[in-house]
């Protein structure tokens, strides 16, 4: 393992955002950054072993769960009508973002991200997503060729991932043995204490996945379904974290849905395989047309999957 850096502590609380609520203790970012302004050895003495003995004090998984009502609705008689807020101890997400770091670059090197995912990774932003589609959209287009895109987003995302499965993907991908002990014991018992007007203040066991507000929690969920990826012959298959778009070229628009049709199969039954599934009602059609087809209504079949019918959009965001 290599040794952690005054340059990865220095670094990792400088991308939190100083407003952030704090966890359990109540110490904000703000503190720790005066505190490695203070003094760099002390965060790096805290911190160094948990990184060397790939291990994430049973503590730092304690969180409190800020209870929202959610607005207009009509009862507040249903836990539906709410929505929970965790607050992670901040020592806890520098820590995150200290293994984040790292096992990202290893992830890298090992081939485990497929070059057309994007969200949640460094570099790869919505414009690189938007810049892939455009830019393999256009090219089928120049001989007249009919493109179509299927949008489809993952059920539940991050509730589906089994907790056993994250280390074992990683170790199987030949990842350093610290940073998949350590994900093993991030990814273990967690607590929550439900914040709200009467609550008894108790913390609970909580049966969650990777979970949401973590910072490495959307990296976790990337190499999650990274074997979702396939190749796509005269089309593309690009994702942004838990949104899939399949788009397809051929001389004929219907054939174009078939070939979505099959694809979408394709991916369902992958997905099947690791406990994932597609939120069919969230399924968008798009026919990407040109400027001189673009008064022409000829030709803009719907799409049928699992039993619903969807006809295309002439927006989508």
């Amino acid at each position: 393992m290599p040794p952690l850096t005054k340059e990865e502590i220095a670094t990792a609380p400088s991308k939190c955002a100083p407003t952030s609520a704090p966890g359990p203790d109540g110490i904000p970012y703000f503190t720790w950054k005066q505190v490695n302004k203070e003094n760099p050895s002390i965060l790096l003495q805290i911190l160094s072993p948990l990184v060397s003995l790939g291990y994430h004090p049973a503590s730092l998984n304690r969180s409190n769960g800020i209870v929202l009502d959610k607005p207009g609705k009509p009862s507040y008689e249903s836990p539906a009508s709410f929505r929970i807020i965790v607050l992670i101890r901040t020592v806890s997400k520098i820590l995150e973002r200290i293994i984040a770091s790292r096992l990202l670059l290893a992830a890298r090197s090992k081939g485990m991200l497929n070059p057309n995912q994007s969200g949640s990774l460094p570099g790869l932003s919505t414009y690189d997503a938007v810049l892939t589609l455009f830019n393999d959209l256009k090219t089928p287009q120049r001989p007249r060729l009919k493109v179509l895109s299927l949008f489809l987003d993952i059920k539940a995302g991050f509730n589906n991932v089994d907790n056993s499965t994250p280390a074992r993907i990683l170790r199987e991908g030949g990842i350093p043995h610290y940073l998949v002990s350590w994900v093993s014991s991030f990814l273990g018992e967690r607590s929550c204490t439900l914040v709200f007007q009467g609550a008894p203040g108790t913390p609970a066991p909580v049966n969650v996945r990777p979970p949401q507000g973590s910072t490495i929690s959307p990296l976790l969920f990337l190499l999650y379904i990274s074997p979702l990826h396939f190749k796509v012959p005269w089309g593309l298959m690009i994702s942004y974290v838990d949104d899939f778009a399949l788009t397809a070229a051929s001389p004929s628009s219907r054939g174009n849905i078939c070939r979505l049709q099959e694809l979408f199969e394709k991916l369902e039954a992958k997905a099947l395989r690791i406990g994932v599934s597609f939120s069919v009602d969230k399924t968008e059609l798009i026919h990407w047309r040109t400027l001189s087809q673009r008064n022409s209504p000829k030709g803009l079949s719907p799409i049928q999957i699992k039993g619903e019918l969807f006809r295309p959009r002439d927006s989508l965001r």
